[in-house]
């Protein structure tokens, strides 16, 4: 054997003199993972303090959509577009929010926002069953005012508020999905 590897694996000698690297990088291994207290505290107090901050995020948010200033009115369709029993999809009031007018009766419209309030799918109108229909997990809201009937969503839809003028169908506003 090596003189130089049997100094090297002599046991006898402290830690610190069997390499020269430690010289440079001191570390001591059992310590290197404990955790003092104030170390932990400081990362409870640092993780508290960003579910905190994302709390008071979403507050605002919610306050300044609630707060918005006036809604957007904007031309969906004219009366005579949409027959009986029909409907139309349109995008209020941004381009990203997808949302359907429906023709109940010759003069009765609504207007939803097409996405379900369990978890965000689709709905598709059975206007025969008077009825809106989630796919997803077999939800049904009430065609006429957006209640869940049965299923797992236990939210109404968004409703769209409407005006007719002149023959025209406009959206004027969001009401919020609330029980």
């Amino acid at each position: 054997m090596n003189p130089e590897s049997t100094s090297i694996q002599n046991t006898t000698q402290p830690i610190q003199e069997k390499t020269k690297w430690r010289e440079d990088f001191p570390v001591d291994v059992p310590l290197d993972s404990y955790i003092s207290r104030r170390e932990f505290v400081k990362f409870l107090v640092m993780i508290s303090g960003a579910f905190t901050l994302g709390q008071f995020w979403i507050a605002f948010m919610t306050y300044t959509r609630k707060h918005a200033g006036p809604a957007l009115t904007q031309k969906i369709a004219g009366i005579n577009d949409i027959p009986v029993g029909g409907y139309l999809a349109f995008h209020y009031p941004d381009h990203r929010t997808t949302c359907l007018l429906i023709r109940l009766e010759e003069n009765q419209f609504v207007a939803y926002d097409n996405r379900c309030t369990h978890l965000m799918c689709p709905v598709i109108p059975q206007v025969e069953k008077k009825e809106l229909f989630c796919p997803c997990h077999k939800g049904h809201f009430n065609l006429a005012d957006g209640r869940p009937i049965a299923g797992p969503p236990r939210r109404p839809l968004a409703k769209v508020r409407l005006q007719i003028k002149g023959g025209d169908i406009y959206a004027t506003g969001l009401e919020a999905a609330t029980l």
